[in-house]
């Protein structure tokens, strides 16, 4: 019994390293089409027509909005591999001290989780996370992360992918956002649902003018160049 059980968790992680690793290697190269966040909304949400994206080329979405992303999410996004350490550890110590639980994840660990897993916390899943992590790192490198979080990322109720959130708010493709734009759409990305991009609250305003400041040290800095070499 013991024995045949085994060759069945066996094969079961044999299948999954082979799913994972396939999956990978085709979105790498395809297009994401959906994710398990957007297949809920989707359910959700069927009365007012489902979910809205519109997958976009990193090359038609303006360098404001990458930039924006990395002063907001992860500005260490171009020298760590997948994982921040210190802010993991900053978190840890945060959490520990209690009050709000905060996560440490970055914009890659964010990706790995929003294309292949579920939303919520926990151990295993954080462990498939640092897995799929591991491996978009090593198979896309950090242009097609940072394509396909651009791509996946919720920017509203419904509403996923920058290009889908700069028609909505401003009616105009993402093509062209200006500094203050993208930091308003960078500055809801925790909290999607909850945060206004248009008419923000005064935390989210002043969030979103903190980081139209820093986009110009993302540039200056060399921040993104692993997105744009």
């Amino acid at each position: 019994m013991v024995g045949q059980l085994l060759r069945i968790l066996a094969r079961i992680i044999v299948w999954f390293l082979t799913v994972s690793v396939a999956l990978v290697l085709l979105f790498k190269w395809v297009p994401v089409p959906f994710t398990a966040t957007m297949l809920m909304d989707d359910a959700f949400d069927l009365a007012n027509g489902g979910v809205t994206k519109d997958w976009t080329p990193l090359s038609r979405i303006d360098r404001n909005m990458v930039d924006a992303v990395i002063a907001a999410e992860d500005g260490k996004f171009c020298s760590h591999n997948g994982f921040d350490r210190e802010a993991i550890e900053k978190a840890m110590e945060r959490n520990a001290r209690g009050g709000r639980i905060r996560g440490g994840s970055t914009i890659s660990q964010q990706t790995a989780k929003n294309v292949f897993l579920w939303q919520g916390g926990g151990y295993f899943r954080k462990g498939l996370e640092a897995w799929f992590t591991v491996l978009i790192e090593s198979v896309w490198g950090k242009r097609r992360i940072m394509e396909v979080y651009l791509n996946v990322a919720e920017t509203g109720i419904a509403t996923y992918g920058v290009e889908a959130g700069a028609q909505r708010y401003y009616k105009h493709s993402a093509a062209r956002l200006s500094r203050s734009e993208a930091a308003r759409i960078a500055a809801v990305l925790p909290l999607p649902k909850e945060r206004a991009v248009l008419n923000p609250g005064g935390f989210t305003r002043r969030y979103g003018n903190t980081i139209a400041a820093r986009i110009g040290s993302v540039r200056r800095d060399g921040l993104d160049t692993c997105v744009y070499e």
